[in-house]
Order: C-alpha cells, then structure tokens, then sequence
C-alpha cells in the first residue's frame, strides 16, 4: 500500500501496520557496530555530516535542525532514539535524509548514523519476519531480517522508529523555525 507523499517527494514510502519488509532495493548503514537497512524509497539523500542547531527542551534524541536548501530539517540520533549512547562523530559520520508520513503527507528528517555502506537487492527468500525477541529493540520498528553472506541486517520500519508523537513535536518545533529563517 503507496501513501501519500508531498508534493514534490521523491518516491512514496511503504507502512503498513504489521507490515514485512518487501523484496526490493535497501540502504544499508551501520550504528555502533550493528547494521540496518531503509527501504530505498524513503530516503530522499545522503549528506555529510554538519552540526546542526540545538533546539531546546527537544528529546535527547533530536539532535537538532539543518537547514536544507531553505527547508528545517530535524536530525535524530537514531542510537539515542534506540536508548544507546550517542552516536560519536568521526570522518565517515552522515546524515540519511529520509521521508517519514504524516497527516499532511510528509516529513523530511535526517538520521545520523555511524556510515552509509551500500544499497542492496533484497529478494523474497533473504528476509525473514521480526524475531520476537534478542534484537534489542521495539519489534515493532523491526519489518524484517536480511540474510547476508556475514550476518543479518536488521530492517527497519522508518515509520514507526520515528512515530507520529515524536513527529508531531518535531513539526511543532520546526514551524516555529521555519519562520525564523
């Protein structure tokens, strides 16, 4: 099932609840040692890494705002949105650009994360349903498990690790940024 994107979004993302991941195209990246995948069609661009401005009494994982070409766009530690330390800046440190939904069709966010490493393929026959348990994380950010040569790769619903609540506070803060810029 397509949602509706914003005007001018690049591809429509897929949610659906309880959904699995699909066959299709993933970008994979790494967070403090563990590797996840994005259906690419929800990631709008990868950038390098800049500071972004703090907000305050933001959740801890916001890291703050960008501005992207004249847009404000919030940054989520997605190791601190996890409940892990933060992530620590180094020279392969990005930002994933990604489109979350949202009542008014959707949101830009940029996700911080340790490296980008590559897009892969996925077929139905490398994905594997959510574990019920061991991932150390809420299932139901999980949409599936890849099995690659070295290991699994866990895919996340992009969704639901940035939920309608938190959206709904970072809308609200980047209103009131918007007008400033």
């Amino acid at each position: 099932m397509n949602l509706p994107v914003a005007a001018g979004a690049s591809a429509p993302i897929q949610s659906i609840v309880g959904a699995h991941a699909a066959p299709g195209q993933y970008l994979t990246f790494s967070l403090q040692g563990e590797s996840y995948g994005v259906d690419i069609l929800g990631v709008r661009e990868i950038i390098e890494y800049a500071r972004p401005t703090t907000i305050p009494m933001m959740p801890g994982f916001v890291h703050g705002v960008i501005n992207l070409r004249g847009h404000v766009v919030p940054v989520i530690d997605l190791a601190q949105r996890f409940g892990r330390a933060p992530t620590e800046l180094h020279a392969r440190t990005c930002i994933v650009i990604v489109e979350v939904p949202n009542t008014d069709g959707a949101q830009a966010l940029g996700v911080l994360v340790d490296a980008v490493n590559a897009v892969l393929d996925l077929d139905a026959s490398q994905i594997e349903p959510p574990p019920a348990f061991g991932t150390g994380l809420r299932r139901e950010f999980i949409q599936g498990m890849a099995r690659v040569d070295n290991g699994f790769i866990i895919l996340l619903d992009i969704a639901r690790v940035l939920s309608t609540e938190d959206l709904a506070a970072l809308v609200h803060a980047t209103e009131g940024a918007d007008a400033s810029a």
